[in-house]
């Protein structure tokens, strides 16, 4: 549980960290809350040669509104996320999402960038992001490019964010006025990953559903977005015949592992009921 020598880097700014990253390519990796990374580092599953430490960056972190958009800095900490009154007028779903991660403790120094960046399909926040549309801004050699959570996630721990770049900060469309939100999380203790879990963000027109997003989390080797099972509830009023056949829709597409959570066959039903439960909570909020 020690983990390999390593050197540590602590820049003060983003040119400089992005200079480190670019130059140190993939003997570095960058640390943001830590909780992901230091562990794998113990066990050995990692064995970085430099830590660049994001914490000095004051310009990565805060939440701003930008006309419809709202820009969150990657080293915004969880309980940042959940005490932002702008977030919790605009977008509630990320604070509810936010206070189900871990404990106080780990939400104190756990990062927003560090909780979508690693593509840990343990991680609540992925699911939440391709529910919403969001992207993800990072900086590299070759310079800025901005990148569709939806286009993000390749596999466990493996991303479309290349070595030597570093997420800078996360740009969320804002739903519009008045959109039901729900996350509901399985697990079997506070602290614990999901068995599964489901993000649904919607809108209704006239008691019917008029747009619908599902995520999914750690149901698969990443996040998932079920959009059929999406598509299946427009036009619904949401019936107990439409939450079985998005359920269904949205088990057709896990993949889970059989472990300590569960066997597979138990953690692919718990999706559908997550998704389920999500649904109805979701539509009681508009």
């Amino acid at each position: 549980m020690i983990p390999g020598a390593f050197a540590y880097h602590r820049p003060k700014t983003v040119s400089e960290a992005a200079a480190l990253l670019a130059t140190l390519g993939e003997d570095a990796r960058a640390l943001a809350g830590g909780h992901s990374l230091i562990p794998m580092m113990k066990l050995r599953m990692a064995l970085p040669q430099h830590l660049v430490d994001l914490g000095g960056i004051i310009d990565l972190k805060g939440v701003r509104h930008d006309g419809d958009r709202i820009i969150i800095g990657a080293m915004t900490t969880q309980t940042e996320l959940i005490a932002s009154d702008l977030l919790a007028a605009q977008i509630p779903i990320l604070r509810e999402a936010a206070l189900l991660i871990a404990d106080p403790q780990v939400r104190s120094c756990g990062t927003l960038g560090g909780n979508v960046a690693n593509g840990d399909p343990g991680n609540d926040m992925p699911a939440v992001m391709l529910t919403l549309g969001a992207s993800y801004d990072v900086i590299g050699a070759a310079g800025q490019r901005s990148i569709a959570a939806r286009d993000f996630y390749q596999g466990a721990y493996f991303t479309a964010l290349e070595a030597g770049e570093l997420l800078t900060q996360i740009t969320i469309p804002i739903p519009a006025d008045g959109h039901g939100y729900a996350y509901e999380k399985l697990k079997r203790k506070i602290g614990d990953y999901a068995t599964a879990a489901a993000a649904v963000v919607l809108t209704m027109q006239d008691g019917r559903v008029a747009t619908c997003a599902i995520g999914l989390t750690n149901v698969g080797e990443t996040a998932l977005l079920a959009g059929a099972a999406a598509e299946i509830t427009l036009g619904t009023s949401l019936d107990d015949a439409t939450l079985a056949r998005a359920a269904n829709a949205a088990e057709a597409i896990t993949s889970p592992a059989t472990d300590g959570r569960g066997s597979a066959a138990y953690r692919t039903k718990m999706a559908g009921e997550m998704v389920k439960r999500a649904l109805r909570r979701a539509a009681t909020r508009i």
